[in-house]
């Protein structure tokens, strides 16, 4: 079988993804966290009577903490079969990612397990991340100087 051929059957026999369902899903279990990280916000700020900055960091760290748990479970993992990128655009995306990897190399030991590859996903981004912000303010420094 040629590869036109075989790309023709592979074409036809392949189960069709329902876009809309998906968008719909990722919209709605993305914005859902959103809303409850304003709703922690909120908490954290009004009730609670922190500054908007300090709020804003727990928030996040809370959020990254739920994340975490609810990866360590699989619980995660099942929400992501059903939100598709709604989970992944929120910061619980992130934590996510990162913790992923450390929990599937665990049984390799703390060090050459957890340690050595807990980054290996998310390594790139914070890589490419911060490179790609040096850049920008070393250049944005030489125009302010023009």
């Amino acid at each position: 079988m040629d590869k036109e051929t075989y790309k023709k059957y592979a074409d036809a026999h392949a189960p069709r993804s329902p876009i809309g369902k998906n968008c719909l899903n990722a919209f709605c279990i993305g914005g859902l966290i959103c809303a409850i990280g304003q709703g922690l916000n909120d908490i954290y700020s009004i009730v609670l009577g922190f500054s908007k900055d300090d709020a804003s960091l727990l928030t996040s760290a809370t959020l990254v903490l739920v994340a975490v748990v609810l990866t360590a479970f699989g619980i995660f993992d099942e929400i992501a079969k059903v939100a598709g990128a709604g989970t992944l655009v929120p910061i619980t995306g992130f934590a996510n990612a990162v913790v992923s990897p450390a929990i599937d190399s665990k049984s390799e030991g703390f060090i050459l397990g957890v340690g050595a590859k807990i980054f290996t996903v998310a390594g790139p981004v914070l890589l490419y991340g911060i490179l790609s912000g040096a850049i920008y303010g070393v250049i944005y420094y030489f125009i302010g100087l023009m």
